[in-house]
């Protein structure tokens, strides 16, 4: 699994939520280096954050179907709002995570996202 968010904190806390279950092999942050990472690491699952400096989430994610990626993309946003859940759905998310749902929802949408089940968060 491939860890992307620009917010150092949220990484370190997604990692920690998911390393019981799962292994993490590379936590970046920003857009370019989440490509760089995913063509050299082929990982099955991607996290990935939306709101990002540069490139983001929705344009990773949009890039990587462009590639082939044929993994599964769980977004980590803030974002809960019914508008950007679809742009996410329609750049090729499976999973969507609100950041407040961290603990709650993280590691259930990867475990269904790695069924090729859809997961969301709850939103407002």
């Amino acid at each position: 699994m491939l860890l992307v968010d620009d917010n150092e904190p949220v990484l370190r806390r997604a990692a920690a939520l998911l390393t019981p279950g799962f292994e993490i092999v590379a936590a970046v942050t920003d857009g370019g280096a989440a490509l760089e990472a995913a063509d050299r690491l082929s990982p099955d699952v991607i996290v990935l954050d939306i709101s990002m400096p540069g490139m983001c989430g929705l344009d990773v994610a949009a890039s990587l179907r462009a590639r082939g990626f044929r993994g599964a993309v769980v977004f980590l946003t803030v974002h809960d709002e019914e508008d950007i859940v679809q742009a996410a759905q329609a750049a090729g998310g499976i999973g969507y995570v609100v950041k407040r749902r961290l603990v709650s929802d993280l590691a259930a949408a990867v475990r269904e996202a790695r069924a090729g089940r859809p997961f969301v968060s709850r939103v407002s």
